[in-house]
């Protein structure tokens, strides 16, 4: 249950990567001290100090948590690591989940009823860098008597919180998600594409990003990945492979809702073809390669 008294809560972070390593340091240095677990433990370990506490299992970080946050890969692997978690999960626990999960979210709800636990649904939007400068924005669904329980996690690590349910175990937040990421995709299809047939008919890249720039079409977003494919510099913020899945979970909840989603389907099959080149682990802007033979 949530702390009665004025202490903050104790908190566990499931999942140290690209998003939950940052979102560890900024609950630290808010003052939660939070117990973290990670599958490949070193990524846990590199985090001790400042009021981090690395611990071997899940089961290990979650024992006395008031908060549980889970930042993994995707709803199999949250699901998993609950279940790891859970002969130490208390009833009434607060379960925040940070993960981009898609239709899964209702095994998730569905943990969250068999074990008791308090389910707010809160994926994040944002990649890396915006994670590390604690600028996500969290789009969250929860009952309301939590939120003063979870708020002050969400103001640690992003630039704004948007309420979008009274209940996470709707799928409310996730459904928006996935809504997000089908524009980013598009965006991320849209610069791939127009600098691979730059290059295919000799434009130079620096005109084209300068036609663009201050104009209508010109965003941050559109000026990140664009120099990355023409610096070449693909450090990741968000990997080919990990695009790839979201695309797979927009196409599955499209199915479903009886919408075609063809351009989340070329850049699923774009994502694919990039990382049977090698490209997987780079920035998903490495699409761009699909545009390519080899």
């Amino acid at each position: 249950m949530p702390p009665t008294d004025n202490r903050a809560p104790r908190v566990a972070v499931l999942g140290t990567g690209a998003i939950g390593a940052p979102v560890a340091r900024h609950l630290a240095a808010a003052g939660f001290a939070p117990r973290v677990w990670n599958r490949t433990a070193a990524k846990a370990e590199a985090l001790r100090g400042g009021g981090i506490e690395p611990v071997a299992t899940p089961a290990d970080a979650v024992a006395g948590a008031d908060v549980v946050v889970t930042v993994l890969k995707d709803g199999p692997t949250v699901l998993e690591t609950l279940r790891a978690a859970a002969p130490a999960l208390r009833p009434g626990t607060v379960w925040v989940q940070h993960s981009t999960v898609g239709d899964r979210i209702e095994d998730l709800a569905g943990f969250a009823r068999e074990h008791g636990l308090v389910l707010v649904d809160a994926p994040v939007q944002g990649t890396r860098e915006p994670a590390e400068r604690g600028e996500l924005v969290v789009l969250a669904a929860g009952p309301e008597d939590v939120r003063p329980l979870v708020q002050p996690l969400f103001d640690a690590i992003g630039q704004r919180t948007v309420w979008v349910g009274a209940d996470g175990e709707s799928g409310e937040a996730s459904r928006l998600k996935l809504v997000l990421n089908t524009w980013v995709l598009a965006l991320t299809q849209g610069v791939g594409e127009a600098l691979a047939l730059a290059r295919g008919l000799g434009v130079d890249p620096a005109v084209f990003r300068d036609v663009v720039a201050g104009g209508p079409m010109d965003s941050g977003y559109f000026r990140a990945k664009s120099a990355a494919i023409v610096s070449g510099d693909f450090t990741p913020s968000f990997t080919v492979d990990n695009a790839r899945k979201d695309a797979l979970l927009v196409l599955e909840a499209a199915g479903r809702s009886g919408v075609r989603m063809d351009t989340v389907e070329a850049a699923a099959e774009r994502f694919r073809r990039a990382s049977a080149q090698g490209h997987g682990g780079q920035d998903m802007a490495a699409g761009y390669f699909a545009s390519f033979e080899g």
